[in-house]
């Protein structure tokens, strides 16, 4: 068998190896997920118009969609969404962008 072999000395790893004794602190708990395993995003809810069935909120980050904190409404996936929630919560959710709209796909309030 021919080939290369990387030694590394003082501990240190070498070049072009990663070193595995590192390991990220596992006592932070993993981000919140929903069901579709996307990563939820915070905001409090403004308004909800079960009629037109769109909520409003102001949410941070939503990392999957690239979007900056803002206040916003949005359509929701499922009408029995809004049931879940009410003006003034704080909550959880998931949106996606559907044909150019913005969905809630899953939204709960947090305690």
């Amino acid at each position: 068998m021919k080939g290369a072999v990387a030694v590394a000395s003082s501990g240190q790893p070498a070049m072009g190896t990663s070193d595995l004794t590192k390991v990220s602190d596992v006592s932070s708990p993993a981000p919140k997920m929903d069901m579709q395993g996307m990563e939820m995003s915070s905001g409090e809810v403004k308004k909800i118009d079960k009629a037109a069935q769109k909520i409003t909120l102001r949410h941070g980050p939503i990392k999957n969609l690239d979007m900056p904190g803002m206040t916003m409404v949005f359509k929701v996936a499922e009408p029995s969404l809004l049931d879940k929630v009410k003006a003034g919560d704080t909550v959880k959710f998931s949106a996606e962008d559907q044909g150019g709209a913005l969905v809630v796909t899953a939204i709960e309030a947090v305690k």
